[in-house]
């Protein structure tokens, strides 16, 4: 589910609930409960409160006339980042999370493109900016390591939250944070304090958060997930956040142990990279109850509960809020989840909006009819998204808000795909980009990752299409090898062989063994770049010329002998001769 974070169907907030994160913000004041703990010692909910109104009051003096009231943070998880986030509610400011790992012009261009009039950053990151046209003026640069920032906070100490003048209602912007989309510039996806302070409310009764848990916050909190799905809820369920600094799998249980945390959340690849630590014996002591994010695969949910003894509840979340999926005790392993009852979530043909068919499994849980089942999940009703920021016609596209009179105007077009099945349950299968259609069948690379997840060998498997030299895609896996792990080409097709729910298209035709998956800034895996390096990469690759098809089927797919070797220079030579030859070369940089 790349580009996506977890949010809650409706985004309700409960009955009598605060409809602001400015109301839940002002709450903390009085509270000396463990509010905010790190490795900078702990801050209770009652000075949390009180930082957070004291640069608000600074803000507020910051602020140009007329400027747009946007903050942009270039911090790691450190407390001044929750300091700033409740000075934005209270002074009816929006956060603009600005990514670390941007560079150069890149990186000046989130920030001018988000209309930041205050700039919080870090020593750590000032080397980033260093020789960049800003648009925020040095003095407007505010350094929280450096003893200036502290002469600059001091005088407002001491104000309290309700002395703050700004009164925020549910529709001012709180969150301006960037889809991790791989092409194009990153767009900016507005949340209103409304929809923040619901998405706390509706998953502090989903996870049944209380008020002595601690959520860890270790996933990047200029993302949405770590925000949305661990910092709101611990707001509004009146609970602890332990933050680290950057994701570290070897600091994990130290620190879950450390501030006993009770909930974390995680996106992309943290979960494999946790299993890939070495076993302990004492790995089940720990305080955690649950962990909540996306795509961590059944294959590995099972394993880390088996492992450390922690149940992972995996979502389903369009990072603009538009669609979301829970999961319910009934909800098959492989699945996702359904909607809530009063959504209006379909599977439909991305070119007409027509439903399409529910999927039809066998006893090994393969897709029968995927051809007629895969399409676009979309919400044919209300949703929570709130646009893009200065990008309408990415607004308008989400929406196919210029499609007036045709089928699927002004529905929420997600971007990924998914098949529902005979039971309503929704199953994920990939982004829109991700679809392969070998030799006229449409397969999705979800599926085939969830089963190369059983390879023991393997740490992490990351599928995707590299184009066919005559007509449609191939299938192209590269394989996270475990420390000291070798490919065996034999052992690979005996382990295909075993699988029952491996369809008869689905065996990669090329294989990358790498150390570790590429990943997004955000943790997920980076299959834009993979797909475009394809077979043409530093790394080893391993092919079967004519395809296995399915080890052992009968057919052209067997007469490759269903065995890999090593592709060669030789190889890659004759292979872009025929990609020349039937003037499909262009695909390969697509």
């Amino acid at each position: 589910m790349a580009a996506t974070t977890i949010t809650t169907s409706r985004n309700a907030p409960s009955a009598g609930g605060p409809t602001t994160i400015a109301e839940l913000i002002r709450a903390q004041w009085g509270d000396h409960r463990a509010g905010v703990k790190s490795g900078e010692g702990t801050l209770t909910r009652h000075e949390t409160a009180a930082g957070a109104a004291a640069r608000a009051a600074l803000f507020g003096d910051l602020l140009p006339r007329g400027a747009e009231p946007h903050i942009g943070v270039l911090l790691d998880n450190v407390p001044e980042y929750p300091l700033w986030l409740g000075a934005a509610a209270l002074a009816g400011a929006a956060v603009a999370g600005i990514n670390p790992t941007r560079r150069g012009p890149e990186l000046a261009r989130d920030i001018a493109h988000t209309d930041c009039a205050v700039l919080i950053t870090e020593r750590a990151h000032l080397p980033l900016l260093a020789g960049l046209s800003l648009t925020v003026p040095p003095e407007r640069v505010l350094v929280v390591d450096d003893p200036a920032y502290r002469a600059l906070v001091e005088p407002y100490e001491g104000t309290r939250p309700d002395e703050i003048t700004t009164t925020p209602t549910p529709a001012s912007r709180m969150l301006l944070y960037f889809t991790s989309g791989s092409t194009g510039a990153p767009k900016a996806a507005i949340c209103t304090q409304g929809r923040l302070a619901a998405a706390g409310h509706s998953l502090v009764g989903y996870l049944g958060v209380r008020r002595d848990d601690v959520h860890y916050l270790c996933m990047p909190m200029f993302h949405g997930n770590a925000v949305i799905a661990g910092w709101a809820p611990a707001l509004a369920g009146g609970a602890a956040v332990a933050l680290r600094r950057r994701f570290s799998a070897s600091a994990f249980l130290p620190d879950v142990r450390r501030y006993g945390a009770t909930y974390f959340t995680y996106v992309g690849r943290a979960v494999q990279y946790l299993l890939a630590t070495p076993a302990a014996p004492d790995d089940r002591d720990n305080p955690l109850r649950t962990g909540f994010g996306t795509e961590a695969g059944a294959v590995d949910a099972a394993r880390f509960a088996d492992r450390f003894g922690v149940r992972l509840i995996e979502g389903y979340g369009s990072s603009e809020g538009g669609a979301a999926l829970q999961r319910s005790p009934d909800t098959p392993p492989c699945a996702i989840g359904r909607p809530a009852p009063d959504d209006d979530l379909a599977v439909v043909d991305p070119d007409t909006g027509a439903e399409l068919p529910r999927a039809r499994l066998d006893a090994d849980g393969r897709l029968l009819n995927g051809d007629q089942a895969i399409g676009e999940l979309v919400n044919r009703g209300r949703s929570s998204f709130e646009g893009y920021w200065r990008n309408p016609e990415a607004t308008a596209a989400r929406t196919r808000g210029r499609l007036e009179g045709r089928v699927g105007a002004g529905w929420y077009w997600t971007g990924d795909l998914f098949f529902r099945d005979t039971k309503g349950f929704f199953h994920f299968a990939g982004r829109t980009d991700d679809r392969l259609r070998v030799d006229s069948e449409n397969l999705a690379t979800a599926m085939i990752e969830n089963i190369l997840a059983r390879y023991a060998p393997a740490t992490g498997a990351a599928v995707y299409a590299v184009p066919d030299p005559v007509a449609g895609d191939q299938v192209m896996a590269t394989l996270a090898l475990r420390d000291g792990a070798v490919f065996d080409p034999e052992d690979f097709v005996a382990f295909l062989a075993a699988q029952p729910d491996l369809g008869t298209k689905m065996a990669p035709r090329f294989v990358r063994t790498v150390a570790e998956l590429p990943v997004t800034a955000t943790g997920k895996v980076h299959r834009v770049a993979l797909r475009r390096a394809g077979f043409r990469c530093f790394e080893p690759v391993w092919w079967t010329p004519m395809g296995l098809g399915r080890p052992g089927a009968a057919g052209p797919a067997a007469s490759a002998g269903s065995s890999y070797r090593r592709f060669t220079g030789e190889d890659r030579a004759a292979l872009l001769a025929g990609y020349r030859a039937h003037d499909r070369a262009h695909l390969l940089e697509r």
